[in-house]
């Protein structure tokens, strides 16, 4: 019997992969500074060893890191895949194709995990199985399925949403959607909330507070695009567990940081990139001509970047009758960010990449560098886009951090990012479960 084990143990030990990622600076986002000469072993995909004296494992591929930086892989908690093609937005645009493109571009930025809140199409589901079944080599997708609006409810009138979310009129009605979206086993459900100013329909209080009970009778949580300080109130008060934009008209009072952290209740995206989208391109801006910019885009000279330099984009940006207001959502939002993370409320990362001009990887760097300009620091910053991300998920048994026994997502820069945040920039590689989804020429 114990020669039979034996040689079990041997078979093994010659089967398994095993990497030794050897002698790097590793900020592994458990709250505790940054180490020097540390090195990891990886065994089929998870992290089996990680400290400073360590040797390599007979037979591992080492990767020596001398000078490098590691961090935890980025986890954006609010984008949405899949049905983006250069300037279109249609649901059609959904195939696996596209979707599978998307998510090997979000890894070449760093982002090893991505929420799709809302608007996915049925490849989803199956890209997902695949994922979780086995060891994925692009951005680990979680998804919200189909998300949830009144009838004719905001955002149905954008490009490419009609018939994307539920419009839901009835009590009845939303317990049916939530019980359908329940049966995909979709990791959240989504609502918007919202008028866009006044200019369209907004789900009444009451249907979003029908489809957060129905879902928690499911044990899923619930997840809210909302612009206006009281409808973050009256949902949180309702069980909402996180909004995914900053509330935006007002800035946060006590009452409602009361309320958050009364009810655990999650900041799950900040979205700062979204409202920085919808005025800076009326200008000339000189990250048209950045490489990292340019090589998620088709390159300097493709149609995006072509077309976002020409005088007509731009002026058609400055013609939209609230662009006055746009840099004043930013503003409120980069200071309710912080006053909600400087009162104790929980903040997770999040950008709302992925429809048009909301550039995939890309904006997961910009969002950390206007979370510092609202006055957060580098490590408060990659520990909010690593760790919180994952413990608001739901998935910090496996994520967020690099520690022994979690799946070795993670991410090496040439630059160390705790001395500006602009270094995640430095990217070299990313690793997803042990795998090399992307590595810089």
């Amino acid at each position: 019997m114990k020669s039979t084990l034996g040689l079990l143990a041997a078979a093994f030990a010659l089967s398994a992969e095993t990497k030794f990622l050897k002698n790097a600076t590793v900020f592994d986002g458990t709250g505790r500074a940054a180490r020097k000469g540390v090195s990891i072993v990886v065994t089929d995909g998870r992290i089996t060893a990680i400290g400073a004296g360590l040797s390599a494992p007979k037979g591992a591929e080492t990767i020596d890191l001398t000078g490098k930086f590691v961090i935890p892989g980025i986890i954006n908690s609010h984008g949405h895949l899949g049905n983006t093609k250069g300037f279109i937005q249609d649901p059609k645009n959904f195939t696996r194709e596209n979707a599978e493109a998307q998510l090997k571009l979000y890894a070449s930025y760093g982002v090893t995990t991505m929420v799709s809140m809302g608007s996915d199409q049925t490849p989803v589901w199956a890209i997902r199985k695949e994922q979780r079944e086995g060891r994925p080599t692009m951005c680990r997708i979680v998804t919200a399925g189909r998300g949830f609006t009144g009838k004719n409810g905001y955002p149905t009138s954008a490009m490419g949403m009609k018939g994307v979310p539920y419009e839901i009129e009835t009590v009845e009605q939303a317990n049916k959607a939530v019980d359908e979206q329940a049966a995909m086993k979709a990791d959240l459900i989504k609502i918007w909330m919202d008028d866009h100013l006044g200019k369209e329909q907004k789900i009444s209080p009451d249907l979003a507070k029908a489809i957060i009970a129905r879902a928690h009778q499911h044990k899923i949580k619930v997840a809210a695009h909302i612009f206006y300080r009281e409808d973050a109130r009256a949902l949180i008060d309702g069980g909402l567990d996180m909004i995914v934009h900053s509330v935006r008209d007002k800035p946060v009072d006590a009452e409602l940081i009361a309320l958050m952290k009364k009810k655990g209740a999650w900041q799950g995206a900040g979205t700062l990139t979204r409202e920085i989208s919808m005025f800076w391109y009326a200008e000339p801006r000189p990250f048209l001509d950045d490489p990292f910019f340019t090589r998620g885009v088709g390159g300097p000279n493709g149609e995006i970047v072509t077309r976002m330099k020409s005088a007509a984009y731009q002026k058609g940006q400055r013609i939209d009758p609230d662009h006055a207001l746009y840099p004043g959502f930013l503003a409120t939002a980069q200071k309710n960010l912080k006053a909600l993370y400087d009162a104790g409320v929980n903040i997770g990362f999040g950008t709302d990449s992925g429809p048009p001009v909301r550039f995939q990887g890309y904006f997961e760097h910009w969002e950390m560098e206007l979370m510092r300009d609202a006055g957060f620091k580098p490590a408060e910053i990659l520990t909010i886009a690593t760790r919180n991300s994952a413990r608001n998920l739901g998935f910090d048994k496996d994520l967020g951090t690099l520690e022994k026994g979690k799946w070795a997502d993670l991410v090496v820069l040439g630059k160390d990012p705790l001395a500006d945040i602009r270094n995640t920039r430095s990217i070299e590689m990313t690793m997803i479960a042990g795998n090399v989804a992307y590595r810089a020429n």
